[in-house]
């Protein structure tokens, strides 16, 4: 079925972030089979993640069906286009739904892609992981591709002002191999062991990313652990607990 939608909305994207001048380094992309199911899975630092990732999968001409939350599809801008890209709108209080089209889509061939967080991780370091894409790739029978992104903060993040401007911002990606979601590894262990590969994605997304903050004023979007300002894991679950 001809993609209408959704072909159009990722030639706008690349027009904006060339406007804005992003510097964008994706590497492993090769790691994202070209044909066939498989459940994306990366860690989530911006409101704008879905989108690199989805750029990610572009050189193996591939497009990802994102999980993402229902709101996101009753607002009358996005979701008329959510809905057009095929992405699945996930109630949670009705997870199940969600899944089952999760799991239609990857039998049917489909990459989907999962934030395992859940939401956005405030500390910019990874927060626990759901089982949810392990169960699915299992049960589907398709492998997971660990992804890690860094940089994405610094345009649109949860407590801080948009950066659209042309702002020369550095995006890193990193896309690992494929790991085999075999049926007879409990789901947990799983999950721990795919957590443990987008996390060193991450710290090699990191270790590449080619700028540190100006000044003391834009150190927010570094992790504590890394010299920066951003509340540690720590602070953020005592906030939400507040």
């Amino acid at each position: 079925m001809a993609e209408l939608v959704y072909r159009p909305v990722v030639g706008l994207a690349q027009t904006l972030f060339k406007v804005w001048d992003l510097k964008i380094d994706c590497k492993g992309s090769e790691n994202i089979p070209r044909s066939g199911g498989a459940v994306l899975v990366s860690n989530h630092i911006s409101y704008l993640d879905f989108i690199f990732n989805g750029l990610a999968a572009l050189p193996q001409k591939r497009l990802v069906r994102f999980m993402a939350k229902e709101s996101v599809f009753r607002h009358k801008v996005s979701g008329p286009l959510m809905r057009g890209m095929k992405h699945i709108p996930v109630d949670r209080e009705q997870g199940e739904a969600a899944y089952a089209h999760a799991l239609d889509s990857l039998r049917s061939g489909e990459i989907v892609g999962v934030f395992p967080e859940a939401t956005i991780s405030e500390s910019f370091t990874l927060k626990t992981f759901k089982s949810g894409a392990a169960r699915l790739a299992q049960e589907a029978g398709v492998p997971l591709v660990p992804m890690a992104l860094w940089g994405t903060q610094r345009l649109w993040t949860k407590g801080h002002p948009r950066n659209f401007k042309r702002s020369h911002t550095p995006i890193t990606m990193r896309v690992g191999e494929a790991l085999e979601a075999s049926r007879d590894k409990y789901a947990g262990a799983l999950t721990r062991q795919l957590r443990g590969r987008v996390q060193e994605l991450l710290e090699a997304a990191q270790r590449a990313y080619p700028v540190r903050p100006k000044d003391a004023s834009d150190t927010w979007w570094m992790p504590a652990h890394l010299g920066g300002t951003a509340p540690t894991p720590e602070q953020v679950r005592a906030a939400e607990t507040r």
